[in-house]
């Protein structure tokens, strides 16, 4: 099977719910990550599939009905339902992959979902974790953002330095810099226009995209 673009639903905090419903198309494949279904019940949507070990679903939402795909996963296991959703999109060979409700709440799992999209073996997909307020991607060569005037944009180094950055569209800009893990240089940018543009030559740069009320 092949699909576009996937949108996965975590059964994390979703702080606006037209906000979130902003990023949604009508030909999204929707998966929820077990209570993500949640938020895609209150989306007035329907999930393609239900993945997880079903520990999470909401009171109202009877199993039984559902007629499409379930992924059972036991409740002794390593991996995060999150996690599972991800690899069981990875295998519908999608061009993007959008993660809901990832973001607030507890902050081990908000960390724990950042980590999930650093692997280096996704660098070609375009994966991030958005909730209709902030969107979190990693740039790897290059990237660009995508808001409006005002925009507030944090570039943090990952795990190491990142070096060779160079931005267009910010207000303070870098001209092939380099920015340390253990510095705080990168954040809280502006956007100057509607797009901005980043490149790097070497590491993994975490980008943070929180867009304004207007």
């Amino acid at each position: 099977m092949f699909v576009n673009r996937i949108v996965i639903f975590a059964n994390g905090e979703l702080p606006n719910l037209e906000k979130a419903r902003t990023i949604l198309r009508d030909d999204d494949f929707i998966i929820a990550a077990d209570g993500g279904t949640r938020h895609v019940l209150a989306l007035g949507k329907i999930p393609k599939v239900i993945i997880g070990d079903l520990d999470s679903l909401p009171a109202n939402f009877e199993l039984s009905t559902f007629n499409d795909e379930v992924i059972l996963h036991p409740q002794d296991k390593n991996e995060t339902d999150l996690e599972l959703a991800i690899q069981h999109a990875l295998t519908l060979n999608p061009e993007q992959i959008i993660i809901i409700a990832a973001l607030g709440g507890r902050l081990d799992h908000t960390l724990g979902n950042i980590s999930l999209i650093s692997n280096i073996q996704l660098s070609t997909l375009k994966l991030k974790l958005d909730d209709g307020i902030e969107e979190v991607f990693f740039c790897h060569e290059q990237a660009q953002v995508n808001g409006v005037i005002g925009d507030a944009v944090s570039l943090i180094p990952w795990q190491d330095d990142v070096t060779g950055v160079l931005t267009e569209g910010l207000k303070w800009p870098l001209r092939n810099e380099t920015l340390y893990h253990q510095k705080t240089r990168g954040i809280s940018n502006e956007m100057l226009n509607d797009t901005a543009t980043i490149q790097i030559k070497s590491g993994l740069l975490l980008v943070v995209h929180r867009r304004t009320n207007h």
